[in-house]
């Protein structure tokens, strides 16, 4: 198994804001607030495009030969290119298998616009078969391929209307959902300069993606009943040896 689970926190990116809008002068806080202002002018809500968003974390669930991992990439100082070109030489290093939860409609994308806004290369990602004949077949970029598997879309027979949320498919399969957090309230812990806990948070997306995948792994009888077992007792073990609490409380959370 050569899987990378991954879920991204965003913010609003109020430099860019400030560059298209010509908002010189204001705060963050002020420049953010016509940006949702102006987005729910032109549609039903105010969630900012993809070119708008900032990445403040990327977290990661990797399950590569005996191993499994779940991190946080770079640390709670690192700036947005060093996150992205970490996930990406990730990507080259192991050409996992990217598993996500509406990684499609938002995570690849905003990934995409801010790897051109920092001139991120990623050769192995972008290539759809002319440098690797493989990837003509399965790559990162086809929609139907499941070299990327996004579940929510998967799952939903590529059906906008019968798209769910990862807190209520998670919880409905006994896994601990989002325990009560909220990607809504990213946007005020960041101002607070709470990142950690916005990393926290991501890392718990990241892990109920995983547990999903390996479910639906099942039903491609891909996993036996008794290897998802193991599977389980795997992820459980490694959280309990990972001595942090956000980590712990999943765990009990864990039916």
């Amino acid at each position: 198994m050569n899987v990378l689970a991954f879920d991204i926190e965003t913010v609003p990116d109020t430099d860019g804001g400030r560059r298209v809008y010509g908002l010189e002068g204001l705060s963050d806080a002020e420049v953010a607030q016509i940006m949702f202002t102006k987005r729910l002018e032109q549609t039903d809500s105010n969630f900012l495009p993809a070119h708008f968003q900032k990445i403040v974390s990327i977290s990661t669930v990797l399950r590569h030969q005996d191993t499994f991992k779940v991190w946080s990439l770079g640390t709670p100082e690192s700036d947005e290119r060093d996150l992205i070109q970490r996930f990406f030489d990730g990507i080259e290093r192991y050409s996992p298998t990217l598993v996500s939860w509406n990684g499609s409609g938002f995570d690849l994308p905003v990934l995409n616009y801010r790897s051109l806004y920092h001139g991120v290369a990623a050769a192995r990602y972008w290539d759809a078969g002319d440098n690797d004949r493989e990837f003509r077949w399965n790559n990162y970029l086809n929609r139907f391929h499941y070299r990327h598997t996004d579940l929510m879309d998967i799952l939903a027979g590529y059906q906008a209307r019968q798209f769910s949320s990862l807190d209520q498919v998670a919880t409905l399969l006994g896994f601990p959902g989002k325990m009560g957090q909220s990607g809504a309230n990213v946007w005020e812990q960041y101002q607070a300069g709470k990142i950690e806990e916005i990393r926290n948070y991501c890392e718990t997306d990241a892990l109920n993606t995983y547990l999903i995948y390996i479910r639906w792994e099942l039903l491609r009888n891909n996993l036996s009943t008794s290897a998802l077992e193991a599977e389980c007792v795997r992820v459980r073990d490694a959280l309990s040896k990972a001595n942090k609490p956000h980590l712990e409380a999943f765990l009990r959370a864990w039916q």
